[in-house]
């Protein structure tokens, strides 16, 4: 069990007015967590601090060789005064797949989960608690080494920030529109498409600014060997409801799992829809599109939890899904996960953490 150190912020900010719209990452609340990490020592010195600038030398080798691993979950406000986390386990899951893919050391569970839970405690006064609201954690690791030269770092830091944030998409749940790429790769499987880590969003940027300056909030990847095949939205997964049936890519190891996508096929399973995890071509798509056989397109992540997709570009192919409305099922399952995340539905799955 950590023993975490805690200093009060003695200038706590002022905390977001009702009426605030909580755009997406843009305030942070008066604390975060800090620990450190050093060869022959392991982690240590876990405390709770105001949220200030970390001070870094200029020659840190996250700077330089971008070895550094990130996470996101949420905290939220049930109608009964309960703070829940949804699912941490699977969070403090994949950061530690991240840490052994990219040379990170791995961080002990119980202490991840810990804490979470005591810095959302901290600053329990943040979590909002109007419909689509939340509080977001940002878990992350840097490599703190002065050192040039590529190699594993010596030592890191290990932070967790949080912010109170609205919809992930200006939207809202309304349907987005899907820029699907034709020209630039994510990731390949062998590389770290599966892993967390800053390297993977900063190869979907040039993509990301071309879809933009067309109308499209995302961009949806193809595999990067024969450039076909469905991977990923450049913020979450992708779900197609076709004939009847559920389907997403399968992990191939250039895919990131999302705790989201896991609880979606959970439920599918669980209400007896059918669902298949497989490799799915863009020319599947299209032609179910063109049969009338394309019934929903949705996304999966914890920002926006369930993002229906209304509009699907593909080369000069414009694919209109349920008439730009949300799909039944899309509506379905973001109200159930939601609802578990509220404690407005029972939590059949022991999903929920609470923070005491």
């Amino acid at each position: 069990m950590l023993n975490i150190r805690i200093e009060k912020t003695t200038t706590p900010k002022v905390l977001p007015k009702a009426d605030n719209p909580l755009k997406f990452g843009t305030i942070f609340t008066d604390h975060m967590f800090v620990m450190n990490y050093e060869t022959g020592r392991g982690w240590h010195d876990a405390r709770i601090v105001p949220y200030q600038p970390i001070s870094l030398e200029p020659s840190a080798m996250v700077f330089h060789y971008g070895q550094e691993m990130f996470e996101g979950l949420k905290a939220y406000k049930a109608e009964d005064g309960r703070i829940l986390l949804f699912r941490p386990d699977k969070n403090i899951e994949r950061a530690n797949k991240t840490n052994r893919r990219i040379c990170i050391p791995e961080i002990p569970e119980e202490d991840f989960l810990q804490a979470l839970k005591a810095v959302v405690k901290m600053d329990e006064t943040w979590i909002p608690d109007k419909p689509g609201t939340s509080l977001y954690i940002r878990p992350f690791v840097i490599a703190t080494d002065p050192f040039l030269g590529v190699r594993p770092a010596d030592t890191y830091m290990f932070l967790i920030i949080l912010s109170p944030v609205g919809a992930y998409y200006p939207e809202g749940l309304n349907p987005v529109r899907i820029w699907i790429e034709d020209e630039y790769v994510r990731a390949v499987k062998g590389g770290i498409g599966e892993a967390k880590t800053g390297g993977n969003y900063v190869a979907s940027l040039k993509s990301q600014v071309k879809a933009h300056d067309e109308g499209y909030s995302q961009v949806l990847w193809l595999d990067g060997v024969e450039r076909k095949y469905i991977e990923e939205v450049g913020a979450m997964n992708i779900f197609f409801k076709i004939n009847g049936t559920v389907i997403t890519p399968k992990l191939n190891g250039s895919i990131l799992p999302s705790v989201t996508r896991d609880s979606v096929i959970n439920l599918c399973k669980y209400w007896h829809l059918p669902v298949e995890e497989r490799r799915i071509s863009i020319d599947e798509i299209y032609e179910a599109h063109k049969n009338g056989t394309l019934e929903e397109v949705f996304g999966t992540g914890t920002a926006a939890v369930i993002s229906p997709v209304g509009q699907l570009r593909w080369e000069e192919h414009i694919m209109k899904v349920k008439d730009g409305d949300i799909g039944e099922f899309s509506q379905k399952f973001y109200d159930t996960i939601t609802g578990i995340q509220l404690g407005k539905i029972e939590d059949k799955f022991n999903w929920t953490a609470e923070v005491k």
